[in-house]
């Protein structure tokens, strides 16, 4: 799943994808902005076959934690 999202994140924002950890957060680190957020999240809905939920990604500030709900999803 790590290097699956990284080649998503790297579609989003500048950044080298071997530059990304699992400590990587998304707006301080990467360079995402809310837009470009939602959006990456709207793709791996697509992308995973999952739904999120809206009021739980405010609390995703790093990959690592991105990860992990999006593995909960799939479950």
């Amino acid at each position: 799943m790590f290097e699956q999202l990284k080649e998503f994140i790297v579609n989003y924002v500048d950044v080298e994808p071997e530059d990304i950890t699992l400590e990587s957060r998304f707006i301080d680190d990467l360079g995402f902005n809310s837009y470009d957020f939602m959006s990456l999240l709207g793709d791996l809905e697509t992308e995973l076959d999952v739904v999120v939920d809206e009021s739980e990604i405010v609390n995703l500030h790093t990959v690592g934690e991105a990860i992990e709900y999006l593995e909960k999803l799939k479950d």
